[in-house]
């Protein structure tokens, strides 16, 4: 029954319950963390080969270059192959880097703030603003800030953004020069930006004649169902609205193979791939080939990429639904929250009754379970309706994840039930 149907009476008798489940809760000396979408060891241990790989007997690429010595600022063609098929790009206009995708982030930015995009000016004489799309990836919101950028939230549902205040904001605003997007199960309401969305992105008119779309591809094969979904041609699309330098496409194999050993990639543009890669060469000699290399015996091509998802997918996946099952239970008709069912990614978006996510957090803290802070998925930490909690079901075993969902519910429950007596 929907709490807004109790009488006080019942209110109160559910309040008292819900504090001795609580009060159980904490005598149960938990710690438990559903903080960050970090991989298990068991997903980890799927890519153990790697730790043997290239071998003593193998030092060069497919082309017969020793990956020991310097050179190759855009890495190694067959790695670039493998992932440009997965990502829909040419492994022409793809870079692979070293093992953080935030790091090529960070810097194609500063490159941008420095010595301005392809044919524009440097940023850093400029009022920059970004466009975020909420709930967004606290990260992309914690670089855009460090960097001095004003951070400009939009509403971002399972369906996108909302696309008609995007269009009308960068239209008037010569000062929003970027927009954040995850387009494949979006960290972390699992949003799919679809091939319409995807051409009113490129096409659309902006008062900024190098205004980018920071499209960070970090969950392209990540598909927890059998629809696994196949990522927009961006960088085709873009060209053909006569906007080919629009977009930087960022991806990594860090929930792949090793989420702090894998391979990084830049996609742009020829010409936005020559601009990296020229203002690269002042930072670096080159990437770590020789991880690039162990990634391409290991994983052989796209499809190996896809079977290897799979089994990452096997592991995950009654994890999800283990929380979709608890929360459905606990919650599903109180009419106290409301939470996503992505297809994929690593995370699940509850929203709480409004003005409780805090408290939520909070008690839950105090009864042993790490939950990411409440507006972390918003820009500056500040969620206006107090509502959104980002779950991360991916990293503890099975029994903790249940354990940690029944006990957020009971959670959410105390915070909504409190709110409703004052």
């Amino acid at each position: 029954m929907s709490l807004a149907d109790l009488s006080a009476a019942e209110l109160s008798a559910l309040h008292d319950d819900l504090t001795a489940q609580y009060a159980d809760l904490k005598a149960a000396g938990l710690k438990l963390d559903l903080t960050r979408g970090k991989p298990s060891a068991e997903q980890l241990d799927l890519s153990a080969e790697l730790l043997s790989l290239p071998g003593p007997d193998r030092t060069t690429d497919a082309s017969g270059t020793d990956v020991r010595n310097y050179g190759n600022l855009q890495g190694l063609r067959e790695i670039r192959e493998i992932f440009g098929e997965l990502l829909g790009i040419g492994p022409d206009q793809l870079i692979a880097a070293d093992n953080s995708s935030l790091s090529i982030m960070h810097d194609s930015l500063v490159f941008a703030l420095l010595h301005g995009r392809p044919g524009g000016d440097p940023w850093s004489g400029q009022q920059v603003k970004v466009l975020c799309p909420t709930p967004g990836y606290d990260r992309h919101f914690a670089l855009s800030q460090e960097l001095g950028f004003e951070l400009v939230p939009v509403d971002l549902t399972a369906d996108g953004p909302d696309l008609e205040t995007i269009k009308k904001l960068v239209a008037d605003d010569p000062q929003i020069k970027a927009i954040w997007v995850v387009p494949t199960y979006a960290n972390p309401n699992g949003a799919v930006y679809s091939e319409e969305i995807t051409r009113e992105l490129v096409s659309m008119p902006t008062a900024a004649e190098d205004f980018t779309l920071l499209w960070d591809n970090a969950y392209a094969v990540h598909h927890l169902t059998d629809s696994e979904i196949t990522p927009v041609d961006v960088l085709g699309l873009a060209a053909a609205a006569g906007n080919a330098d629009r977009v930087f496409v960022y991806a990594s194999s860090s929930k792949i193979s090793f989420a702090g050993a894998g391979v990084s990639f830049f996609g742009g543009s020829p010409s936005v791939v020559d601009w990296y890669l020229a203002h690269l060469a002042k930072r670096t000699i080159g990437p770590d080939k020789i991880n690039q290399l162990r990634h391409a015996l290991y994983l052989k091509n796209a499809d190996g990429v896809r079977d290897l998802m799979r089994k990452h997918r096997a592991i995950i996946g009654p994890k999800f639904e283990a929380v979709q099952r608890i929360l459905t239970e606990r919650l599903g008709d109180r009419d106290v929250a409301t939470w996503t069912e992505p297809q994929g990614g690593y995370f699940i978006s509850l929203d709480v009754a409004e003005g409780t996510a805090t408290e939520v957090v909070r008690l839950a803290k105090e009864a042993g379970i790490a939950l990411t802070p409440a507006g972390s998925a918003y820009p500056y930490g500040r969620d206006p309706g107090d509502r959104n909690i980002r779950i991360a079901p991916t990293f503890p075993p099975l029994p903790q994840v249940t354990a940690a969902i029944d006990g957020l519910a009971t959670c959410v429950l105390l915070a909504a039930v409190a709110k409703l007596r004052q």
